[in-house]
């Protein structure tokens, strides 16, 4: 869903309102065509969300109102019993980094992990 670069900025963006709260501390972030790798540190919840769910579904509910301004919402149409619509991928990965070390092969991983276009 992102491919456009005004929506990876929005995500960004998203990003840095976060960060400007101190509700998380970002160390790295790539973004590609269709995903976002982070290595961030949630300092504390906004309300009872988790920061990731709520970037997600900031993010998510943004990237709906575009498409249904174009008219390509059906794209993301979904067979649901709760939701209408899916923008990320359901279940998307966090993995908890313990470690430094850790932390930065992953930062040197989404840094140099191959990307098509642009961003």
């Amino acid at each position: 869903m992102l491919g456009s670069d005004a929506n990876k900025q929005l995500a960004v963006d998203y990003q840095k309102k976060l960060s400007s709260e101190a509700l998380i501390s970002v160390y790295g972030f790539v973004t590609m065509p269709n995903h976002i790798h982070l290595i961030w540190n949630q300092n504390k919840l906004n309300g009872k969300e988790t920061l990731k769910g709520n970037l997600l579904k900031y993010t998510g509910h943004e990237f709906l109102k575009k498409l249904k301004e174009e008219g390509k919402s059906y794209l993301h149409e979904v067979n649901a019993a709760n939701k209408k619509h899916e923008i990320w991928q359901r279940d998307s990965l966090g993995i908890e980094k313990y470690t430094i070390k850790v932390a930065g092969q992953k930062l040197e991983y989404i840094h140099h992990n191959p990307v098509n276009g642009k961003w």
